[in-house]
């Protein structure tokens, strides 16, 4: 069986797609990933390593975290997002930094090429954020040349972000059942699974990210609130319940507690035929 013919299969799948891309469309993504996330692209980028002129693949790209900084380390460079919104700023980046990327609008499920595409894919924060966690693995690796590379990072369940995200999800409305809690993604075990029998060999790191600079917990709950399209979404439909406030005090907690924000990387290599 096809992606495309699960994906037509599984009632709500595309309603869960259009309400994803509408979430991360919303707010100023932009603004987050430079305030919380950026350092991390060019981390991944530096690990997996780029040889100029390789192929490479960066999957849910959002703004090109990783995709600018492997089109500066000499690559030809394809950012893919499920949300084209994202790419006007994305495109301005990349002429600020001086760098080409091409942008194309797709789903991680379903990527857009043929096998063996590329020499290295990437992901920041991205695939983790896909329902069907094994059709995404399996996509990853597809479009992997033999001895291609891949490199992701994903919020730990134990770190700061993880609580974070777990939070949110106990306020929002019931996934459907064949959707995948995205923080998986950052357990050790659940990759491997995943990338079973998969042909590639698996290595893992744990690094984390300084917390933005904001004053106090509540600043920085209610800036986030303010330009995180999910967090948005979903306090426009908390407050319409008398709930946000409720929810606003336990992220407020979270940051308190001075968790780090941890994440793992998974870098993964396609055997050789």
């Amino acid at each position: 069986m096809t992606t495309q013919e699960t994906t037509r299969e599984l009632p709500g799948l595309a309603e869960l797609k259009q309400h994803a891309r509408a979430s991360w469309a919303a707010g100023d993504f932009p603004a987050v990933a430079k305030m919380q996330l950026w350092d991390v692209g060019e981390r991944l980028v530096r690990r997996v390593g780029i040889g100029r002129g390789e192929d490479v693949l960066d999957v849910a790209c959002g703004t090109g975290n990783a995709a600018l900084r492997a089109a500066a380390a000499g690559g030809k460079v394809v950012g893919v997002d499920l949300t084209p919104e994202l790419f006007p700023a994305g495109r301005a980046l990349a002429a600020e930094a001086g760098v080409e990327v091409e942008w194309v609008e797709g789903d991680a499920e379903e990527l857009p090429w043929a096998d063996e595409s590329f020499d290295v894919v990437l992901s920041t924060f991205g695939v983790m954020f896909t329902p069907r966690h094994a059709v995404a693995a399996r996509e990853l690796v597809r479009v992997l040349r033999p001895g291609g590379r891949f490199g992701c990072t994903s919020w730990t369940p134990e770190g700061l972000q993880g609580t974070f995200f777990r939070m949110l999800g106990s306020y929002a409305p019931p996934a459907p059942p064949f959707v995948q809690p995205p923080l998986l993604w950052g357990d050790e075990s659940h990759v491997r699974e995943l990338f079973a029998g998969a042909g590639v060999t698996l290595e893992f790191a744990r690094e984390t990210v300084p917390l933005a600079p904001f004053d106090s917990p509540e600043e920085a709950v209610d800036w986030t609130a303010t330009y995180f399209g999910p967090l948005m979404m979903l306090r426009g439909m908390l407050e319409q319940r008398g709930e946000w406030d409720a929810l606003r005090s336990k992220l407020v907690s979270i940051y308190v507690s001075g968790a780090p924000a941890e994440y793992l990387v998974v870098q993964g290599t396609r055997d050789e035929r």
